[in-house]
């Protein structure tokens, strides 16, 4: 019975479909302002002299509506004619946004929208345009925005003005960021490494006191790679969530899964049969050294890094790099590293998007593949990263498109800027004195990748000024110009036995000399007026006068360091020398240090630091050492002496020596005052010693080292970074001035 009833209901539907299918002859459009018939027959995807049934009229119907042309439609076939009967949706004449007083910004959110001028509108996109309003602002952290709007209609004309008003509100303040889970790592610790900070009532300048989303997650991945460089391969960051409080903070909470702590076992370099294994030796040595190691991220890139090098000189064009792993014994890790050819392909055509201010040039300079050179993986990567260490944008994005052959691709460079300006503002007192000063600094001045940066500092016996102009691959060399302006006037008058005025000049280069090896020659003029005072000697009275120096002068710089901001590991060695070429004393001038950094634990949170100071200044005739020339033990290099209060004394002048040479041991002290955010203890050992006087044989200091020890303290206080040092003196000299504590405490605000 069932089965007949359901054929029967299939039939009569089957005749209701296709029984009243009629043929198209004619069309007639009712209701149409702008748009021409032509295009809504297109539209609709009608044809004359084809059969229609209700099915096909629906399917009109809908493909009308979705070109959001319309709000209403009526469709009626009628003996052959089509009768199509609308209302157009009204035409956008202009969008506006107000409430946000950053045109940068609002015109962010005009290009994110999907409503744009001369276009359909609709109610339903202004809803969604609104919601991803609001997602853009909490994204910023304005999570407590109010985004309505306002429409003026012009019925004669069918359009329509849209205003969007926005209310952004207060920012969502931070109140407290903690980490829950198998963390491991102290709280403390962890503040350092993410991005997003707590709100302090002195932090009113920073924006990562605000809840903001991408910072967030940023922070996530910061703290990934942080574990993983500590030998947590496993680390998972399972969730981040805010909670608001009743005060109208948020407390942002990092949920932790650190896992078990792996180690290098074994690694192993495939390569293909034709490819020189002599030409990879230098990553198999690495594979040695880090054998039996702590698991760490940094280590891996870097073999990737000597991967990158390899295929950046040019040995092999088409070269990737496949990376397996195989965890063995629990927690320790083979590595397997097979070098591969990639696939043969060329670089068309390199687009340039979205550089708004900055010119193609400085973007284009950056790269180490060019249009017409092999597409390496590896090399394209690595230009990426040399666009993005310019520090003048916010995002870098590629996208890579067939070109015109099959061997040939098209890459787009997809840039985001960001503001490149900085004023600052510091103060700062200490038992040396008060300090005040401030700055400009602009990265991307014209758009051209210039870095302008000018700053004064004033303290109790002191005026300096400087203004320093630097241009990245200046004459598409490669190298870095750089030309600066400083003015100082010191008086030293009570304590060293002079005064000077000074105006110097100087212009210079930079450059890779070799790998890591970086070259930095320049040439410099000054003008320097000297001046004692009644109680100095005979010896430092002569000097008085003016004098005018024209000098060579180049530096050294290899640097080996894990990272340049608080480094863990590796090594430092820097030269500078001043050669006359025009002087009124003809002095030469060495200067030499040299750092090396190591973890001293398998948690990598206690750094052993050393440091050797080496500096001499000679004269190159019968002269004397200018006393302005002359050296001291730089302040940091010696706790518990005053400031230039040791060596050679003229009467009863510190003079400094024509020698100066340091020694500084120090390591951290973790686990020392946990509960407290942002404060660091170290211990530390100085040794130093100042000597040399070329005009008086009668004073010599060259067997008196001083040393000290003692323990330091760095602290980000409600009022600013507080350092402070209590030391001991170990050896001294009778005329030695001595300073057992020592602090300073400023902030840049």
């Amino acid at each position: 019975m069932h089965k007949y009833l359901l054929k029967a209901i299939f039939l009569i539907f089957l005749f209701s479909t296709h029984a009243v299918a009629e043929t198209l002859r004619e069309i007639e459009i009712k209701g149409n302002q702008r748009i021409s018939e032509e295009t809504i027959i297109m539209l609709g995807e009608i044809k004359k002299n084809s059969d229609y049934n209700q099915n096909d009229l629906n399917g009109i119907l809908k493909r009308l509506f979705n070109t959001n042309f319309f709000n209403d439609i009526e469709i009626q076939l009628d003996k052959g004619k089509l009768l199509i009967s609308l209302s157009e949706n009204p035409i956008i004449e202009d969008i506006e946004i107000t409430g946000i007083k950053k045109k940068e910004f609002t015109k962010t959110l005009l290009e994110e929208i999907n409503l744009k001028n001369r276009m359909s509108f609709t109610q339903d996109q202004l809803l969604e345009d609104i919601n991803l309003i609001k997602n853009i602002l909490k994204t910023s952290g304005y999570y407590f925005s109010k985004v309505n709007s306002s429409i003026i209609e012009n019925k004669e004309l069918n359009s329509i003005r849209l205003k969007i008003n926005v209310d952004l509100g207060e920012k969502a303040k931070i109140k407290k960021i903690s980490f829950i889970g198998d963390k491991k790592i102290k709280d403390k610790k962890l503040l350092e490494v993410i991005a997003s900070e707590e709100h302090k009532f002195w932090k009113f300048i920073s924006n990562r006191v605000y809840l903001n989303q991408s910072t967030i997650e940023l922070d996530k991945r910061l703290l990934e790679n942080y574990y993983k460089n500590l030998g947590y391969h496993k680390v998972k960051i399972l969730n981040s969530f805010s909670e608001f409080s009743d005060e109208g903070y948020f407390k942002l909470v990092f949920n932790i899964d650190s896992g078990d702590q792996y180690f290098f076992n074994k690694f192993i370099l495939n390569l293909p049969e034709d490819y020189n294994r002599s030409d990879f030796k230098k990553i198999e040595k690495i594979f040695s050294k880090l054998k039996e190691e702590t698991y760490s991220l940094d280590n891996l890139n870097l073999i990737l890094d000597e991967i990158d090098k390899i295929a950046s000189g040019r040995l092999y064009d088409f070269i990737d790099a496949e990376v397996k792993e195989e965890i063995v014994e629990k927690n320790k890790i083979n590595f397997t590293f097979n070098i591969i050819d990639s696939e043969k392909f060329y670089v068309e055509k390199i687009n340039l998007l979205g550089n708004f201010q900055t010119i193609e040039e400085v973007i284009r300079n950056k790269l180490i593949v060019d249009e017409g050179d092999p597409l390496n993986n590896l090399l394209f990567t690595k230009s990426i990263d040399n666009i993005k260490s310019l520090r003048i944008f916010k995002n870098v994005k590629t996208q890579i498109k067939d070109g015109s052959d099959k061997n040939l691709k098209i890459v787009d460079i997809i840039v985001e800027e960001q503001p490149t300006g900085e004023i600052s503002l510091a103060a700062g007192v200490g038992t040396t004195g008060t300090t005040v000063g401030g700055g400009i600094n602009e990265k991307n001045f014209l758009g051209k990748g210039i870095n302008l940066d000018t700053n004064l500092e004033v303290s109790a016996d002191s005026v300096k000024g400087k203004f320093v102009y630097s241009k990245p691959n200046f004459a598409y060399t490669d190298n870095t110009l750089f030309t600066s302006v400083n003015a100082t006037t010191s008086d030293f008058l009570s304590d060293f036995g002079y005064k000077i005025n000074e105006t110097g000049f100087s212009i210079g280069t930079k450059f890779e000399q070799y790998e890591n090896l970086f070259f930095s020659p320049e040439i410099s003029l000054s003008l320097e007026d000297l001046k004692t005072n009644s109680t100095a000697s005979k010896q430092l009275r002569k000097q008085e006068g003016s004098y005018e120096d024209f000098y060579f002068n180049y530096g050294l710089n290899y640097d080996l360091r894990d990272s340049s901001y608080r480094p863990t590991s590796g090594s430092l060695v820097s030269f500078y020398q001043e050669l006359p070429i025009v002087s009124g004393n003809n002095e030469i001038s060495n200067n030499l240090i040299y750092t090396k950094y190591k973890n001293l634990n398998r948690s990598k949170d206690m750094i052993g630091k050393a440091s050797i100071y080496l500096k001499t200044v000679n004269s190159l005739n019968d002269s004397d050492v200018r006393i302005s020339k002359r050296n001291q033990v730089p302040y940091r290099r010696l706790r518990g002496f005053q400031k230039g209060k040791i060596g050679p004394v003229d009467n009863t002048d510190y003079i400094g020596g024509n020698y100066v040479a340091t020694l500084n041991l120090s390591t951290n002290i973790p686990g020392i005052l946990n509960t407290v955010e942002n404060i660091d203890f170290s211990y530390f050992i100085d040794v130093a010693n100042v000597w040399g006087v070329d005009y008086s044989s009668s004073i010599n200091d060259s067997n008196s080292i001083r040393s000290s020890t003692g323990i330091g303290l760095n602290w980000t206080t409600p009022v600013g970074p507080l350092s402070f040092s209590l030391s001991q003196p170990i050896t001294k000299k009778s005329s030695d001035k001595t300073e057992s504590f020592r602090f300073n405490i400023g902030t840049t605000f």
